[in-house]
């Protein structure tokens, strides 16, 4: 087989991509296994994204955006971020209405959208390819990346994307360095039903107690309310959060958020991750280009890890768009180029924030732990009565 474009990889970021690249007119492969079929009901799956503008630019010519079920999801029209323990008038507060949208984000659970990308793949002329990458070939003057499977077969590309994950096989196979650096951090995620609505607010707060996400889900019949919960906690904390009874987890989230969805119920398993920063020494290589968690890894206090990854492909298409080759090294730089601010700017919010409230790092500068703690609620301050300030936020996190 030979082709335009192999994908590798078929969770969201590949499978879009395959679709966006045949779209515009290439001979495309998918490759990787075929993604279990989530058969959860709503409400059931804890793994959820907060999708923004520009994410839902990409879904959309796909087809992708108008399949997605309206039980499954819910638009975010306000963001409130708490530090912890602090009053409601230090809250940085950020609106749909005043930023002229109609929505910040979208929460979509993952089996829906993986559904949804796999509907679309069965109508579109992308061939799928079962199997996993065994090695790969491509060296700077070849016309053509050559990939091997573990079963033998093999096809030929004029550009290989890796969207394979954190643990990228084509990007140890293209010989790109990734350095990875573990947080004392794991991220505990459930769902649960509120007794109070949620009128489309998603919530957070900041602390020692690590970062705590409430992000709104379609309410159940009989609920007044559905949250989706990511807690990012240190990892004593997390273990306890995830060995605690129902009606004990709850309350831990009650407490911690201030009782802003009433009563909770778990209404879903209880899982944890492990949260990492990954940076790449290069996002692409000869007839190479990473995209998604193979490119980079970020801390998912802002929820913008999968927003990333469909920055990736946004600034990706631009690149390849008109290009006759779209494994040409020059085009791959524009894409490369295109993804160094927004992603070192991520990455350096993410983890400044992580840190500054990171109580094990503020003991570790001791004696300044104390002079640190207080530019960063002046920082707060500043933010969170400055208008200007607050709309540039805004803006910066619709961009995707």
């Amino acid at each position: 087989m030979r082709v335009d474009v192999a994908v590798v990889g078929r969770g969201a970021i590949g499978m879009a991509s395959a679709l966006a690249l045949a779209r515009e007119g290439r001979s495309v492969a998918l490759i990787g296994p075929e993604p279990p079929q989530s058969r959860l009901s709503p409400g059931q799956d804890n793994r959820v994204f907060a999708l923004s503008a520009r994410s839902r630019s990409v879904l959309e010519p796909l087809g992708v955006w108008a399949a997605l079920p309206p039980e499954r999801l819910e638009a975010v029209t306000d963001m409130r971020v708490h530090p912890s323990g602090a009053t409601r008038e230090r809250s940085l507060d950020f609106s749909a209405y005043a930023a002229g949208v109609d929505a910040l984000a979208w929460i979509v659970e993952n089996g829906a959208l993986s559904q949804a990308l796999s509907q679309a793949l069965g109508f579109s002329p992308v061939r799928l390819v079962e199997g996993t990458l065994a090695a790969l070939t491509a060296g700077p003057r070849d016309a053509y990346a050559r990939v091997l499977l573990d079963d033998g077969r093999s096809l030929e590309a004029r550009l290989v994307i890796g969207a394979d994950g954190a643990q990228s096989a084509v990007r140890e196979r293209a010989g790109i360095a990734a350095d990875w650096r573990d947080y004392p951090q794991r991220a505990v995620v459930a769902n649960f039903d509120c007794t109070r609505p949620h009128r489309g607010i998603a919530w957070q707060w900041f602390g020692s107690h690590g970062v705590l996400a409430l992000l709104p889900l379609p309410a159940g019949a009989g609920s007044g309310g559905r949250f989706s919960i990511v807690w990012s906690a240190p990892l004593a904390l997390a273990e306890q959060l995830c060995n605690a009874s129902p009606q004990a987890l709850a309350e831990r989230v009650e407490a911690m958020s201030d009782r802003v969805a009433g009563a909770m119920a778990l209404i879903s398993r209880v899982d944890s991750y492990p949260l990492r920063i990954g940076r790449m020494a290069a996002l692409i290589g000869p007839r190479v280009a990473l995209v998604g968690d193979a490119a980079h890894g970020v801390h998912p206090l802002a929820g913008q890890g999968m927003n990333l990854g469909f920055g990736d492909l946004f600034d990706l298409l631009g690149a390849l768009r008109g290009a006759e080759d779209p494994g040409e090294r020059l085009t791959l730089r524009r894409y490369e180029r295109s993804r160094a601010e927004p992603v070192l700017t991520m990455q350096t919010l993410t983890d400044g924030l992580q840190k500054i409230f990171d109580p094990d790092t503020l003991a570790a500068w001791s004696p300044l732990d104390r002079p640190i703690q207080w530019a960063r609620d002046l920082g707060w301050d500043v933010v969170a009565r400055s208008s200007l300030l607050k709309r540039l936020l805004s803006a910066r996190a619709l961009g995707g």
